[in-house]
């Protein structure tokens, strides 16, 4: 069984942590002294080939679907085998860190590695996945192409521009040799897939503070963003009258401390986040015209979810009117809670407890994942791996190596669990 102490050329947590550090910088980076990789831009490309050749040096073919997600495939012991599916995203956002998402990918490469080492095969493929916008890394709609992948993507726009506002959807997939118009392509229903794994940084400090190196995930939180505009009128700061002002910064702020109150009332989980404020004309000497924030509210449970963002609306619709302000209000991402299949929970359950002698801890997501897509199509598990101080997007975000192999070998025994129980 693999450990830390092995050569760094033999498949191991050390091995994975190394290869996410890689991964980290130019020209895997497009941000001059820290870590950030859109979809489909130079450094994705350059990242996809990395990858390629890893998967290829673990036994895999390798391709690229019609939406932009590598794949690499180790056959099972007959050419149409059913698939396993390991993985998470290739892509980061702005200066974040290692691990996000690229811990993942590169476990499930290591997985196969390992199995390769040893002439192992299944009676199913295992498949490793790397998507690539799961972040909205590059165009403001997240998770792209797991929905394609999963058969649930909506017709996305063709025309819609990037962040930066340098390209389109169709002409940066162009530039990969893909078709806006057949990102479809890329899905899987009808094929014959088992299940989806995603192994994954915790992303917060539950297992840190219990001194845990793995957890195993149960379901994953429903969310709901918003992107929401407020408009009143700017004027001179020292002319414009405290009475008459439309000031739509203080209207944004009145809302935002609302959310965080309903936030902290709730229940089952519940979060509420302000996380983006823009300020027009965002002058020292102007009262705000204009601010476009966003509205992020997750919880455990749909209900719980659907019931704070419903006050925090209407708190936002009142003050509005109070103080004669345009609302705007336009849903950017509606995710409903996943849980994971409790079979394979049993499964992870007893992998980590295999691997770390003790009763694993089981926890609801925050954050949202490619599992909760791929759920549409395949039952789902998730492994948590201990991150230092909870720390996540951020260049701060850590794991060890020990931690990282302990996940390596929890990912292998839950494979060897899944065969045994195959059919």
């Amino acid at each position: 069984m693999v450990n830390a102490r092995d050569s760094i050329n033999q498949p191991s947590g050390r091995r994975a942590v190394a290869r996410c550090a890689e991964l980290g910088r130019a020209p895997y980076s497009e941000m001059e002294g820290g870590l950030f990789r859109p979809y489909l831009g130079p450094s994705y490309r350059a990242t996809c080939d990395r990858l390629a050749t890893w998967m290829h040096a673990a036994g895999m073919t390798t391709r690229m679907d019609a939406a932009g997600s590598l794949l690499g495939r180790y056959e099972g012991l007959a050419p149409d085998a059913p698939v396993l599916l390991l993985g998470s995203h290739i892509d980061s956002v702005r200066d974040g860190g290692f691990f996000d998402g690229m811990l993942g990918v590169i476990l499930g490469i290591e997985a196969v590695a390992h199995f390769a080492a040893a002439g192992k095969r299944f009676p199913f493929a295992l498949e490793v996945i790397g998507f690539g916008d799961e972040e909205g890394s590059r165009f403001p709609s997240g998770m792209l192409t797991s929905h394609a992948v999963a058969g649930v993507l909506d017709t996305p726009d063709p025309a819609m521009r990037d962040w930066a506002d340098t390209a389109t959807l169709a002409t940066a997939l162009a530039e990969f040799g893909l078709d806006a118009g057949r990102m479809h392509a890329a899905s899987r229903k009808g094929e014959n897939i088992l299940a989806y794994v995603e192994a994954h940084i915790e992303q917060g400090p539950v297992l840190e503070a219990e001194g845990r190196a793995l957890g195993v995930v149960s379901a994953i939180a429903a969310q709901h963003r918003y992107r929401m505009t407020l408009r009143g009128m700017a004027g001179h700061a020292g002319t414009v009258s405290m009475d008459l002002r439309r000031d739509a910064l203080v209207g944004a702020a009145e809302i935002i401390l609302a959310a965080e109150r309903i936030g902290r009332a709730g229940t089952d989980g519940l979060v509420a986040t302000v996380g983006s404020l823009d300020v027009m004309p965002g002058a020292a000497n102007v009262v705000p015209g204009e601010v476009v924030f966003t509205l992020d509210v997750r919880a455990g449970t749909n209900a719980a979810r659907d019931r704070a963002a419903r006050e925090i609306l209407a708190v936002a619709d009142a003050v509005a009117k109070t103080r004669r302000l345009e609302l705007a209000i336009s849903m950017q991402q509606d995710l409903d809670a996943t849980p994971c299949d409790p079979r394979l929970t049993t499964f992870m359950e007893q992998a980590v407890r295999d691997v770390t002698g003790a009763d694993p801890r089981l926890l609801v997501s925050g954050a949202g994942h490619d599992a909760m897509i791929m759920a549409h199509l395949a039952p789902v598990s998730m492994l948590f791996i201990r991150c230092a101080g909870g720390i996540s997007h951020n260049p701060a975000e850590s794991v060890t190596d020990a931690d990282t192999d302990s996940a390596l070998r929890a990912m292998i025994a839950f494979i060897g669990l899944f065969e045994r129980h195959f059919g």
